[in-house]
């Protein structure tokens, strides 16, 4: 798992080492604070952490610093009904379709039956391209055309699931609609409307943020956290950024959960986040061991 994080992280650590050719005992806090720049972490954040630290720096204190980041008290709601709802939120174009799938292959790996809900009903292509995972996953979906009520394929989806005994739902959710305005109001429906199908769900609502956006995703997502709440976050696309610090302006600005993180686009390439690993695999590339 170690390695698959590295590897997603590949352009961000290239960036850290154009700064830190070779790998030392201890850097000068100047090279730590314009590594962590280089790789996207906020300037506010970069500033607070090194005036903290020591004019030279070594890996146990740039650990200590890094990791305090993630030390914040939030509560997983993890769930023993069945089935287990999840709905998925996030802009246009963060990864929320193939995010899902792997999301439902990771389930049946897991032993778990699973069921999709095609809420995202502002466009035709979201339906589209959902209901052709679940083919390619053979997992049944609830869909209907473009521009009706996504709160009825909620709620025929958690009804469909409850009495096929189905483990787990997966719903997308449209990313945009005319106007913030609207867009609310709509998750806001949904919401209501899964916990009228079943007292509850949906259990989690998890936002997509995209990794190639840096820091700038931390605006959608406060936006997104005002209109419905959510419980933690899926960062996509880090394989293609050097801005992987941005996973650090992240967790100290929205104080979130962060589960997974997408690695590739195959349904596979999901990791579950741990921030110790996280913090290792940048530092592996500064500090020797």
């Amino acid at each position: 798992m170690f390695d698959f994080l590295k590897k997603a992280l590949g352009k961000t650590t290239k960036t850290i080492v154009d700064v830190v050719p070779e790998k030392q005992k201890e850097i000068s806090r100047d090279a730590f604070e314009e590594l962590l720049l280089e790789a996207d972490v906020s300037y506010g954040l970069v500033e607070s952490l090194v005036d903290k630290l020591p004019s030279s720096v070594n890996r146990v204190q740039a650990y200590n610093s890094l990791i305090s980041l993630f030390g914040y008290s939030v509560e997983r709601k993890n769930s023993d009904s069945k089935p287990f709802v999840e709905m998925i939120i996030g802009v246009n174009g963060a990864g929320k379709t193939t995010t899902i799938a792997k999301l439902a292959k990771m389930y049946q790996k897991n032993g778990k039956s699973v069921m999709l809900g095609a809420g995202d009903t502002f466009r035709a292509a979201a339906i589209e391209q959902l209901s052709l995972w679940a083919d390619k996953l053979s997992i049944p979906i609830i869909s209907t055309q473009q521009g009706h009520d996504p709160s009825a394929v909620v709620y025929d989806t958690i009804a469909s699931a409850i009495s096929k005994n189905i483990d787990n739902v997966i719903i997308d959710t449209a990313g945009r609609l005319h106007t913030q305005t609207n867009l609310a109001g709509e998750l806001q429906k949904m919401v209501r409307i899964a916990n009228k199908a079943m007292d509850g769900a949906p259990h989690r609502k998890i936002l997509i943020l995209d990794g190639t956006q840096g820091n700038s995703s931390i605006n959608q997502a406060k936006a997104f956290n005002e209109m419905i709440g959510i419980d933690g976050i899926i960062i996509t696309k880090l394989d293609g950024t050097a801005k992987g610090g941005s996973v650090f302006s992240i967790a100290n600005e929205l104080k979130l959960p962060i589960f997974y993180i997408g690695t590739g686009e195959k349904p596979d390439d999901l990791i579950e986040f741990k921030a110790n690993e996280f913090v290792n695999a940048i530092l592996d590339e500064v500090f020797l061991k």
